[in-house]
């Protein structure tokens, strides 16, 4: 984490609808020697119960869906503009097929024992705090369905950003 800069969340001076419809982000969950990554496009940062928190949506089906239900720590890590293509294979490919990093040429680096990429300009370090399945009996909006033809609603994590880093 040489090229990084430890701030408090609280000094994060990012647009948080762009961090991840805009930019887009990996999500990472386990060990330097055991991860994945995966790409995550829906989400936000706020505040809940007092504390500075992101939200991130995952399907039950993908590869990174056990790694961040196995660890109460994950990152995420928003990529420059340049990483577009590496962050859609990431979000096109599964982590049971193939070597993501060695495939989109991102780096692996660790960061407080967790797993985040050198090339990310900005990494949010969060502590799982609460999970909840989406049920579509409680969608107030039918368009809302379209994205779930297969039935297979994500789970939404809520994680208290412990530390942050920028470049």
């Amino acid at each position: 984490m040489n090229n990084f800069n430890q701030i408090l969340p609280k000094e994060l001076n990012q647009n948080p609808f762009s961090m991840f419809h805009n930019d887009w982000a990996l999500v990472t969950a386990g060990t330097i020697d055991n991860y994945n990554t995966m790409t995550v496009s829906w989400g936000g940062v706020g505040i809940l119960w007092n504390k500075d928190v992101a939200t991130i949506y995952i399907r039950p089906q993908r590869y990174t869906y056990e790694f961040i239900e196995k660890n109460d720590l994950f990152t995420i890590s928003i990529l420059p503009e340049e990483y577009k293509n590496a962050l859609t294979f990431c979000g096109k490919f599964s982590g049971r097929d193939y070597d993501k990093a060695k495939e989109t040429g991102i780096s692996p680096i660790e960061a407080d024992g967790l797993v985040t990429f050198n090339e990310a300009r900005l990494v949010l370090v969060c502590k799982k705090l609460y999970h909840s399945d989406i049920n579509p009996e409680h969608f107030y909006d039918n368009e809302i369905e379209k994205h779930y033809p297969l039935k297979d609603y994500h789970r939404m994590y809520i994680g208290e950003i412990v530390t942050a880093y920028n470049k």
